[in-house]
């Protein structure tokens, strides 16, 4: 089973984040869970979305202490939690970049400083970086075939019209 953890705050995308990346893992014949932990229900308040996959079916439903993978959607978030936190020997992690904020390294696996909400400006027009880190998270971990994932993102955005294009040209 690899494990997944998502940190951002409320209102950046993390539960969609979650639920897309379990979407493409589930197109793909595998099992996943995601699944959002938050304290006070408030915009900007730090939180968490977690996803597990596997090839078998997953029963474990506790949050995710020791994670193959990390995405930092809020890099600023680095400041007061140590997002590395029970990272695996080998884990790779996302970090959406922003100025100002030193990017660190992780000692036997691999940190990735993505312009996540820059590319999301240019393309969506919006600040919201999750499709561009889940473009990232399938180059990297090669953990997810980019064609599920942008099944999922359309799927997604169906109702909207061009978003989801606009999502998967992020991505």
């Amino acid at each position: 089973m690899k494990e997944i953890r998502v940190h951002a705050r409320a209102g950046q995308g993390a539960i969609t984040t979650a639920n897309l990346l379990g979407a493409a893992i589930f197109a793909e014949g595998r099992y996943a869970l995601a699944f959002p932990h938050f304290g006070a229900a408030r915009m900007g308040a730090p939180m968490n979305a977690f996803i597990r996959m596997d090839d078998r079916e997953i029963r474990l439903r506790t949050q995710i202490d020791k994670p193959d993978y990390v995405i930092v959607v809020d890099s600023t978030l680095m400041r007061g939690f140590d997002v590395f936190s029970g990272l695996k020997d080998g884990g790779i992690v996302l970090i959406n970049e922003k100025e100002g904020v030193p990017m660190p390294s992780v000692d036997n696996g691999g940190v990735y400083s993505v312009p996540a909400t820059e590319i999301a400006m240019e393309i969506i027009g919006l600040p919201l970086a999750n499709t561009s880190l889940l473009g990232a998270f399938a180059a990297a971990t090669g953990a997810i075939e980019l064609k599920h994932l942008e099944a999922a993102i359309l799927k997604q955005f169906a109702a909207k019209a061009g978003v989801g294009e606009k999502n998967v040209q992020a991505a």
